[in-house]
């Protein structure tokens, strides 16, 4: 005869669950690759609407600015005013440039010396608006060519890079569309020995200012 087994039955464990595979991978995500793809879209965002690093690939604005100098472009201003005389600003070529074979992304730094409505004329070695010669110590040499007198049309500006006898500007092929702007180079940030601002601080700048006390 058997008897009944009186040991009781182990009461059977409930197992663990496992983690689910992909939840380290969505943790992983959400703690780094999220917060990177953020920050670039602001990136993105500051760099198409506010402002953007430059490479200088020429010696156009020699001495202000020389071959390989690093600057910071800043775009907002000119969503609030026009260009002025005495900007250093960075454009995209008009028509004249690209039938020379300038493709449109490319990129071009020139200073404004003139605005709509100037009349603006270089001779004698020297750059004239409104008949009033300009006194230009920021240049590398006085320019050996004569050019107008022409008055700038409305919604362009005139450009001349600094390095007169070198550069391929408004002397050359006439008025920037003030469409065309890309920004105003306000900051050097490269080389280091020569890092700050370099701004408009010319006789340039300031002709608008005389124009008006003159009339006042």
């Amino acid at each position: 005869m058997t008897l009944p087994d009186n040991t009781p039955n182990p009461t059977p464990s409930t197992p663990t669950p496992l983690p689910q595979p992909s939840s380290g991978w969505r943790l992983f995500v959400r703690n780094n690759l999220q917060p990177l793809a953020v920050a670039f879209a602001i990136a993105l965002l500051l760099r198409i609407f506010v402002a953007e690093p430059r490479f200088i690939p020429s010696a156009s604005m020699f001495p202000t600015l020389d071959l390989g100098d690093r600057l910071i472009v800043e775009k907002v201003s000119y969503h609030l005013h026009t260009p002025e005389r005495g900007d250093i600003v960075v454009f995209s070529p008009p028509d004249s440039l690209q039938r020379q074979g300038f493709t449109a992304n490319q990129a071009f730094i020139k200073r404004v010396v003139g605005v709509a409505g100037d009349t603006i004329a270089v001779f004698g070695g020297q750059l004239v608006v409104n008949r009033t010669p300009i006194a230009e110590t920021y240049i590398a040499e006085p320019p050996n060519y004569t050019w107008g007198p022409f008055i700038v049309p409305e919604g362009s500006v005139a450009v001349m890079g600094d390095n007169r006898n070198n550069s391929n500007d408004s002397h050359v092929w006439g008025f920037l569309p003030a469409d065309r702007v890309i920004g105003r180079a306000c900051f050097r940030f490269w080389p280091l020995d020569r890092w700050g601002g370099f701004g408009s601080n010319t006789t340039l700048a300031g002709l608008g200012r005389m124009a008006e006390i003159s009339t006042s």
